[in-house]
């Protein structure tokens, strides 16, 4: 076996699949697995002051409609997960939905991802959330410094090996 082929399989003292045989941190070989329809759907939101939601409500920011670039960076994230996250296999986005909404003093973000693939679309939908709470952060800092960003999570995924998952409630 060479040197190659012995790193790329995962240790036999952890199984684990993102460790080589040596201990480092390696990119999963998914060469041998069968592609099949992916979904994933994350969420988290943005706590802002009162003076920010108004202003969003008003659509009177400076630099634009804060929901609307938000959504936008967000599938922008989604599309350029594995640039962003070491280890992340690059995949064929067949979907990027993002939503973005104020709803009290909360900027609520969910993203859907979709990809017919070897692995899995979790990191694009996490990354989707991300960026865009990010982005809000960025268009609102003018009014509200203190904004905090909470509770990015998977909500939801489906297919692969574990087939359907789905988060518990609270």
């Amino acid at each position: 076996m060479g040197i190659i082929e012995s790193m790329l399989e995962p240790s036999e003292k952890n199984g684990l699949s993102h460790i080589d045989c040596c201990g480092t941190a390696r990119m999963v070989d998914v060469s041998s697995k069968q592609p099949t329809m992916r979904t994933a759907t994350a969420e988290g939101r943005v706590r802002v002051s009162a003076a920010l939601a108004e202003a969003i409500t008003a659509n009177q920011l400076a630099k634009g409609s804060l929901l609307d670039v938000a959504r936008v960076a967000g599938i922008q994230g989604a599309k350029r997960t594995d640039e962003l996250i070491p280890l992340c296999h690059g995949l064929p986005l067949e979907a990027i939905q993002v939503d973005v909404w104020l709803d009290g003093l909360a900027v609520w973000l969910r993203a859907e991802t979709r990809t017919f693939a070897k692995t899995g679309i979790e990191m694009e939908a996490l990354t989707a959330v991300a960026i865009a709470a990010l982005t809000v952060i960025d268009m609102g800092k003018a009014i509200d410094p203190g904004m905090v960003i909470e509770e990015i999570r998977l909500v939801e995924k489906n297919g692969g090996r574990r087939g359907h998952w789905r988060a518990s409630k609270g």
